[in-house]
């Protein structure tokens, strides 16, 4: 009874107050939402529309943001839950919006049990206390098909939250498996780390390696703007991805890169195939994929 209510209540908000055409018209060219459907472009626009409603968009700093600037965000946020469904955000409700990249403060309690405290520059944060930071320079840079998209990356991080501190697992659906999840991703995150330690090409951005909850997010921003990249240097990655977030970008986005020139894709030599040659990835290290 309380989902029915909630459906129509949602209906009703949706009829009232839709994203005007004019702004979903400039909104939906964006490369990044290239080849979507007639019904998932509505379906887009309508959680973009929610999500404006839902959650709190803060503007600090000075900043202040369009409605056209909104609407932005909001379709880049609810891309990877276009088949999910809004309840998976529906454990947090504001994104704080900066001009720029911010200083962040933060601790954290080491295996002694000593504080310690540490600052960063920072493009982006998906916070387990509750907001998504982001720099809107950044997310006005983002929805170009190029493997990098800050609100994509967080987004991803709050999803991984959804069951605890991010570890790189978010909560799987009925069907996936745990432990083939473990394995695909674990062997992943080891060969970009080997990468990133012998100064190796990757076709992947290596700061993937700096811990499993970041490689997630990362080969995330991939799945939804270069899919192509993944599918040939970590097929079995692409598939657990296709899988989570209930899409195939590979299907619809073409073998280019937006920036916002129109340049050939360049994936570069493929690193390995797990599946011709399992033995060359190294061992996972102690403390990795949870």
């Amino acid at each position: 009874m309380f989902d029915f209510i909630k459906t129509q209540h949602r209906k009703r908000h949706l009829a009232r107050h839709p994203i005007p055409d004019a702004i979903w018209r400039q909104v939906i060219q964006l490369p990044l939402f290239m080849g979507l459907s007639g019904e998932e472009r509505q379906r887009l626009r309508e959680q973009a529309a929610w999500f404006l409603h839902k959650k709190s968009i803060v503007c600090v700093d000075g900043l202040e943001l369009s409605d056209a600037d909104r609407v932005m965000l909001a379709a880049q946020a609810v891309l990877p839950i276009l088949n999910l469904g809004f309840d998976a955000y529906d454990d947090w409700h504001e994104v704080i919006v900066y001009p720029g990249q911010f200083l962040s403060r933060d601790r954290y309690t080491d295996h002694f049990g000593l504080v310690h405290e540490y600052e960063q520059i920072l493009a982006g944060q998906a916070r387990s206390d509750g907001p998504v930071l982001l720099s809107w320079l950044d997310v006005s840079q983002s929805a170009w098909l190029d493997g990098w998209n800050v609100v994509i990356h967080e987004f991803a991080h709050k999803l991984d939250m959804r069951d605890g501190a991010p570890n790189g697992r978010p909560p799987l659906h009925a069907g996936m498996n745990a432990a083939q999840w473990k394995a695909v991703f674990s062997r992943a995150f080891s060969n970009l780390s080997r990468l990133a330690h012998t100064g190796e090409y990757s076709p992947i951005d290596l700061y993937a390696a700096e811990n499993p909850a970041e490689c997630f997010a990362v080969l995330s921003e991939y799945f939804f703007e270069t899919p192509h990249a993944i599918a040939e240097h970590y097929p079995e990655v692409y598939q657990q991805l296709r899988q989570f977030y209930q899409q195939d970008p590979l299907s619809r986005l073409p073998r280019v890169r937006y920036r916002p020139a129109f340049e050939p894709l360049d994936l570069g030599p493929v690193a390995f195939d797990p599946l011709m040659n399992p033995g060359i990835l190294p061992t996972p290290a102690p403390g990795g994929w949870a």
